[in-house]
């Protein structure tokens, strides 16, 4: 969780640093089976960089800057297990940049997300100008980025920003955690080698990617786990998974 509700859960070098640290933690555990990421209170799951911050920093700390950024949250973009974003307020800037590192992204229902960078002289810095392209096509993402526009959980979900708006009244973590209930109970190597699958061959040829489809199959094929599926299918029960 980003725990700095009196600063909109803003992305100050500490919180980055720490960030980075706990998703390598949960990477590391095999208990976790999916990573959760969201914002301290119902306002902000996070309103980017830290202004404050930033306004101290020279060119080259801001460079730095951008680094921190990449490195930390590329953390959570290239982990083997699945990463939510669970988007219980505002998310702009670094904020969004954030959510586009994970794999899924529910929004509360009065969620604002955007890239409003250019209105501040810069352009989103932290991988906005290529993820957000990746999910919601180029047209859309220069729309958002050129204009600087924010957008609605709404808007968001019509155009496959995110997968769900959670419904009003209800908390977007419980309504993220019911959801992700077939990950969280799932088999974990499958679904690391649907991730490498996928991931792995986005911009790549068909070809290419039909090759790493195989060897992440082959993956699956040789675990515990798949002979526990057919077994507990055969007995009419639900599988229990151990990774293994």
């Amino acid at each position: 969780m980003i725990d700095r509700p009196d600063r909109m859960n803003a992305l100050s070098r500490e919180t980055l640093l720490l960030l980075g640290q706990l998703a390598r933690a949960a990477i590391a555990d095999p208990a976790v089976r999916a990573i959760v990421l969201t914002g301290s209170g119902e306002r902000a799951f996070s309103a980017g960089a830290d202004l404050k911050e930033r306004i101290g920093m020279d060119e080259n700390a801001v460079r730095d800057q951008l680094t921190r950024y990449r490195e930390e949250v590329g953390v959570l973009d290239r982990s083997p297990k699945p990463v939510i974003a669970a988007i219980n307020g505002i998310a702009l800037g670094g904020g969004l940049e954030l959510a586009l590192a994970c794999d899924l992204r529910i929004a509360a229902s009065h969620a604002v997300l955007g890239l409003p960078e250019t209105t501040l002289g810069i352009i989103p810095g932290a991988g906005g100008t290529q993820r957000l392209p990746r999910v919601v096509g180029e047209a859309r993402a220069k729309e958002l980025i050129l204009l600087g526009r924010r957008i609605t959980a709404t808007e968001a979900l019509a155009w496959g920003l995110v997968n769900r708006v959670s419904p009003e009244s209800t908390s977007v973590l419980d309504d993220t955690l019911a959801f992700i209930e077939p990950i969280t109970s799932g088999a974990p190597i499958a679904l690391s080698a649907a991730l490498d699958a996928i991931d792995g061959s986005f911009d790549a040829p068909l070809a290419h990617g039909l090759e790493l489809e195989q060897l992440c199959y082959e993956r699956c094929l040789k675990s515990e786990d798949r002979m526990t599926a057919l077994h507990a299918f055969a007995q009419k029960q639900k599988p229990v998974f151990r990774g293994k």
